[in-house]
């Protein structure tokens, strides 16, 4: 017989089950009708009654956006810029993180270090726009690659998402690496980094997605297509192709959001790991 205890658990588990399939309504349904687009003609897109699945499926989209706007460079530019970046907050990140939990300083120095860190995080990217666009003309460094990478080049939320982290792991373990004679360096990429790998592989994931469809930055700091990125490009596609062709805008949009579906696809549980542990640590 079931117990009474049972049945409440069992109406939660069906509403969470319902709110889990409500968000992936609202979010795949799109994506999903994103992807089948790019396989209409566009007098079938604007068909009514709507069909979902291409009743002449076409691949001429994809040439034809690929072709409507230089996309190699795009793509070009994009992996370059991201990479750098992304790298850089990383890295900038780990060892940031390292001296906030790890070198022995006085407390009010780390606190205040933190909650300018903090404080940084809260400020709307918006508002560094025109200093960081002035500093750059200042330096020269308008439509460069420099331009484009060095405004983004840190992450407040790596930094604090990371000391969370670092301030969960057996300081016995740090501890003993540094009786045996081992310096911060060591210490740090020999001890710490092997097990924050969840966390580090999490920031990197969130700053490559950031850097990759980041719009306004390399908009603004760019005059030129050699210069600029995907989702400029993507931009430009629907600017040529106007709400005629919307199969094309469509395969177009493809080209810039399956890399990172890929990308979360391949990392999804290194994501919910380090997450999850940064959540509940520190």
């Amino acid at each position: 017989m079931r117990s009474k205890s049972a049945l409440p658990f069992s109406i939660a588990s069906g509403l969470a089950y319902l709110g889990l399939a409500i968000v992936v309504a609202i979010i795949g349904l799109p994506l999903l009708w994103m992807v089948l687009a790019s396989f209409k003609e566009s007098a079938e897109i604007y068909q009514i009654p709507v069909t979902w699945f291409p009743q002449k499926p076409t691949l001429m989209n994809y040439p034809d956006a690929w072709n409507a706007v230089p996309f190699a460079t795009y793509f070009r530019n994009s992996i370059f810029t991201t990479a750098c970046a992304a790298g850089s907050k990383v890295l900038l990140a780990i060892g940031c993180a390292y001296a906030l939990v790890y070198v022995k300083a006085p407390k009010r120095l780390k606190d205040v270090t933190f909650v300018v860190i903090l404080t940084a995080l809260m400020v709307p990217a918006q508002v560094t726009i025109v200093p960081n666009y002035i500093t750059m003309a200042h330096l020269d460094w308008v439509n460069t690659f420099q331009g484009i990478i060095l405004p983004n080049a840190a992450t407040a939320f790596g930094t604090f998402m990371l000391r969370q982290y670092y301030m969960g792991l057996p300081h016995e373990v740090i501890e003993a690496a540094e009786m045996d004679g081992a310096t911060h360096m060591q210490r740090l990429w020999l001890v710490v980094v092997p097990m924050a790998q969840p966390a580090i592989v999490t920031v990197g994931i969130f700053a490559v997605v950031s850097e990759w469809n980041d719009f306004l930055w390399p908009m603004i700091v760019t005059n030129s297509n050699d210069m600029r990125t995907l989702p400029i490009g993507l931009f430009g596609l629907f600017q040529t192709e106007g709400m005629q062709n919307w199969g094309i805008i469509m395969a177009g949009t493809v080209f810039v959001v399956m890399p990172v579906i890929v990308l979360f696809i391949r990392t999804q549980k290194w994501i919910v790991d380090g997450i999850a542990a940064g959540a509940v640590r520190g």
